[in-house]
């Protein structure tokens, strides 16, 4: 008698599941479907608006010559590189002002006075001080991407459940053990959530930094198309940038799942150790 309303309850949660994926298709579907009734049916210049079946054989051709893919993957290397550099700083900054407040009270101010700074306006200092090529652009990703990954790790570190820390702490838990075995396994959905939102920005930064600094990326290619007014090449690269914003946020997305929903949470499993505490001191 049990098992029929878990059994309800499964295939309803299979059924909202199926939901959250098909409903961002058929809405995607319906929006080019009405783009290119309105394109074909000359309500907007190809000019302004190109069709997304022109886009799209703009794409196949680019993609099948095999330039645009090298420029692709320029572009995602520029993205990988500062957004590690970004999370090497951001991580144990976070860390440090969410432990300490002398360096909170110190460094919150300058941390957010900095991200007032536009990032086109940082990219001429760079090419000042660093020169041209991969380096300007790779540092000015970090500086895109260190800002979320930072507050995701000050927040997920303040948020820790203290009855779950105080327990750690009888156990004999400090320094790198906590860091390791509590605090990292507790904040980490906040950590990845961090990271998925600056891994997404540093695609941006990519792009911005080959317009302002020079690159071999897809940036150069929208600037090229846009100095010729290639609208529908713009679309395309446009639509490939998407993809790899897509691509690295889902597979960001999908450790997350590993990482964090597959397994016990820290809560659970010392939880139960203090749940157990009480029960071997009465049979004792």
């Amino acid at each position: 008698m049990e098992q029929a309303p878990l059994a309800r309850t499964l295939a309803a949660h299979r059924r909202a599941r199926r939901v959250v994926w098909l409903t961002p298709l058929v809405l995607g579907v319906l929006v080019l479907l009405v783009w290119e009734a309105v394109t074909r049916a000359g309500v907007v210049s190809p000019f302004f608006l190109p069709a997304p079946s022109a886009v799209a054989a703009r794409l196949w051709t680019e993609l099948t010559a095999g330039q645009l893919l090298a420029y692709t993957w320029i572009t995602f290397v520029e993205a990988l590189l500062g957004s590690v550099l970004g999370a090497a700083v951001a991580f144990p900054l976070g860390y440090l002002i969410a432990r300490n407040r002398w360096a909170a009270a110190g460094l919150q101010p300058y941390v957010a006075a900095s991200q007032a700074l536009p990032a086109v306006a940082l990219a001429p200092l760079l090419v000042i001080w660093v020169g041209y090529g991969l380096l300007p652009i790779v540092l000015l990703c970090a500086l895109l991407v260190f800002f979320p990954i930072l507050l995701a790790t000050i927040l997920g570190l303040r948020t820790l459940d203290l009855e779950v820390v105080d327990a750690a702490r009888l156990d004999g838990a400090h320094g790198w053990s906590m860091l390791r075995h509590i605090e990292v396994p507790m904040s980490l959905p906040s950590l990845l959530t961090g990271l998925r939102n600056g891994f997404t920005l540093s695609v941006t930064g990519a792009v911005v930094g080959e317009f302002v600094m020079g690159g071999r990326g897809l940036g150069m290619v929208l600037s090229v198309q846009a100095n010729s007014a290639d609208t529908t090449g713009l679309f395309a690269t446009l639509a490939v940038l998407a993809l790899l914003a897509v691509v690295m946020y889902a597979a960001l997305r999908v450790v997350e799942r590993l990482a964090v929903d597959d397994r016990p949470t820290v809560r659970t499993r010392f939880g139960s150790r203090r749940a157990a505490r009480p029960a071997l001191r009465s049979t004792s």
